[in-house]
């Protein structure tokens, strides 16, 4: 007899993520001729978008803000004096595999190496994820540096975006970092509540509750148009869970480079229990050059958004400058 495996919707939604140039175009009604796409940006960083976060785009707009994010295009191709592979120069902060140790207090962990999304803009593009997946036996090393530190009280997991994992693997993981007596928190940095929220399930939430941690999410969210019924659905779950939810976001050209569109974007995610946490200013990964704000019309931005809204809705305009203990203020 045929044994039947019951495999969680979100997985099946993972294993049909759109990855052909043609077949996004088409499901947009997009003529290729049109856009400056192209499949050969797609050699070095692949093209993959769930399905649902397609349907939140509209038909027929080649300047469609969620398109943008996820097109690749032939100015990926160029190089640009100042983009480089490596903007962070997190190889210097890479003591061990899965490791990252940048900031005094906290450390960051790559849990996976994929995402159920490649966002073009993405400043881990070029990053060596093969040399450092730990395995096993390197999840513990990596728990015993965290232990011998007592100084590192909160956890970061990344990625990649953590909650690719499965559950098996997360609750094997976070019961881990659990055992540190001087571990107090454990942030999750993850882009699935948004683009797949189909992974926020009963038991995800059941198992981040059982910790005996503080538990905090930051959502990467750009745009109010990727906010949809089922993302408000995954996020309500988080939130009655007691997690504490924030929003990062990145300022792109032609995405949301508009006081008006960043406006609506925190009052879409606090509508949703989401506070606007950063607003980061691109890191300049090769590649990424034609999605790149310059600091003077984001101080611009920032302005007009202080006059809109009220102070907790406005995000820290920030940048990250390798060999700084924290992230840098732009003022």
């Amino acid at each position: 007899m045929t044994q039947i495996v019951n495999i969680p919707t979100w997985q099946v939604e993972l294993s049909q993520v759109i990855n052909k140039l043609d077949e996004l175009l088409a499901l947009l009604e997009l003529d290729p001729k049109q856009l400056d796409a192209t499949w050969q940006a797609t050699t070095s960083f692949p093209l993959r978008v769930p399905r649902g976060f397609v349907n939140r785009m509209r038909k027929g707009d080649v300047n469609d803000p969620l398109l943008r994010q996820v097109l690749p295009v032939a100015q990926e191709l160029q190089v640009t004096p100042g983009f480089i592979l490596d903007p962070l120069q997190e190889k210097r902060s890479n003591p061990l595999a899965g490791l990252i140790h940048k900031y005094r207090g906290r450390v960051l962990l790559t849990a996976v190496g994929t995402c159920s999304i490649n966002c073009r803009y993405c400043f881990r593009r070029h990053f060596p994820y093969s040399a450092n997946n730990p395995g096993k036996a390197g999840w513990d090393k990596v728990i015993d540096y965290i232990a011998a530190d007592s100084s590192i009280k909160e956890v970061i997991l990344s990625g990649g975006d953590p909650l690719v994992a499965n559950d098996d693997y997360l609750q094997a993981l976070c019961q881990k970092i659990a055992t540190v007596s001087h571990v107090t928190t454990l942030r999750i940095h993850s882009r699935m509540p948004i683009v797949l929220p189909a992974r926020i399930t009963d038991s995800l939430v059941a198992m981040l509750k059982s910790l005996d941690l503080n538990i905090v999410i930051v959502t990467h969210c750009n745009h109010a148009n990727e906010v949809d019924s089922t993302v408000e659905e995954a996020l309500v779950k988080l939130k009655q869970a007691g997690i504490t939810l924030l929003n990062q976001a990145v300022l792109l050209k032609g995405v949301n480079d508009r006081a008006e569109v960043l406006a609506a974007l925190s009052e879409c995610l606090f509508k949703q229990g989401v506070l606007p946490y950063y607003l980061h200013l691109l890191d300049k990964v090769q590649g990424t050059a034609h999605f790149d704000v310059e600091a003077e019309t984001a101080l611009a931005l920032m302005k007009t958004l202080q006059e809109k809204l009220p102070g907790y809705l406005v995000p820290k305009l920030v940048r990250e400058e390798p060999g700084q203990p924290h992230k840098v203020l732009v003022k």
